[in-house]
């Protein structure tokens, strides 16, 4: 019977099976952590760089949504909902020791005003001087330089891949705003990366 039970929650969708925990169908609550947490995890230690921590946010994160069950409301998406949550839980983290994240950028198709990291030479530097650990040294550093509100948004964009419809809810901050600041953050790693790059040494 609970099989039977647990396998019709399959087809819910995360609001619903919200919605099913809300009523106390505490195997609703287990589904979505199962649909979940790679990602959340994922999305944690891209921000701490540590699985440690990512792991201890992430069930700080879970242990908030079951906590706070009772407070969601679907007007408001699931992963929407969850992601604020874990973002203040590293956000938190995040001042107390000023760790950072790995992060891929590119052009965002959806946005025609997005700018694409372009360097001089098309890529990042690919030698015996500048291997792939230093790319992501570098690119460490340069975050570092940022503010935190260039940080979060570029982190939900384009690593977590949240709409920016989702994004400005996270962040309770404006479209325009939320478009205006990865475009920024992303002008300004360029710019702090291209310097660390002309530093390199040069080979022979």
């Amino acid at each position: 019977m609970q099989a039977r039970s647990r396998s019709s929650l399959y087809s819910l969708s995360d609001e619903e099976l919200m919605e099913q925990f809300q009523s106390g169908k505490t195997e609703a609550f287990e589904l979505l952590v199962y649909r979940y947490k790679d990602r959340l995890h994922n999305f944690l230690y891209r921000y701490t760089r540590s699985r440690e921590d990512s792991e201890d946010l992430a069930q700080e994160t879970f242990l908030r949504v079951h906590r706070s069950k009772d407070s969601y409301r679907r007007i408001a998406k699931f992963s929407t909902w969850m992601y604020t949550i874990a973002l203040n839980l590293a956000k938190s983290l995040y001042n107390k020791k000023q760790r950072f994240q790995k992060i891929s950028m590119h052009e965002d198709p959806e946005d025609s005003e997005s700018r694409k990291m372009v360097f001089e030479n098309g890529e990042l530097p690919q030698d015996e001087v500048f291997d792939q650990r230093e790319s992501v040294r570098y690119l460490e550093k340069s975050l570092k330089e940022l503010s935190p509100e260039f940080r979060d948004v570029i982190v939900l964009r384009d690593i977590q891949k949240l709409s920016y419809e989702e994004i400005a809810e996270i962040t309770d901050t404006a479209m325009g705003t939320v478009k205006s600041r990865i475009n920024r953050g992303r002008i300004q790693l360029k710019e702090i990366l291209e310097g660390y790059f002309d530093n390199l040494p040069q080979t022979s």
